[in-house]
């Protein structure tokens, strides 16, 4: 949302399922912490970059604690250790709460942080048994 803060953008989802307003800020504070982004807290959107925004939305995207989380390119605008250290934190979230999480990704360097590899190759759709054998 444009005229909210990172973190108030984080703590609006919090009210959509009505969290405690002190879990909902120690939550909002802890990813922003994790994302990088303890600095940037304060910004609007329009003050960050692509990048940064993109953390903010996968922030949201975890606030809530939900059971699936579906993830569209979320390392597309990160350089690559930031992007790793994304995809870590978005595999660590959904195992340690035992969620399920699709990704969705071009950057074949990410899948050796998933559990699965599927591949759409010519509008065909195939488990793939060793990534390492995705064609870049």
């Amino acid at each position: 949302m444009p005229f909210l803060t990172a973190r108030e953008n984080l703590l609006y989802v919090a009210t959509l399922v009505k969290t405690p307003k002190k879990a909902a800020q120690q939550r909002a504070d802890q990813l922003l912490g994790e994302l990088g982004l303890a600095d940037r807290a304060k910004n609007l959107p329009e003050q960050l970059s692509g990048g940064e925004r993109q953390r903010v939305a996968i922030g949201r995207a975890l606030m809530n604690d939900p059971d699936l989380v579906l993830v569209d390119e979320p390392t597309a605008a990160l350089d690559t250790a930031l992007g790793r250290q994304v995809v870590q934190l978005l595999r660590r979230e959904i195992k340690d709460r035992g969620k399920t999480g699709i990704m969705v990704t071009h950057d074949l360097r990410m899948v050796e942080y998933t559990d699965r590899v599927f591949e759409i190759l010519d509008g065909h759709l195939t488990h793939v048994e060793e990534p390492s054998t995705l064609q870049h």
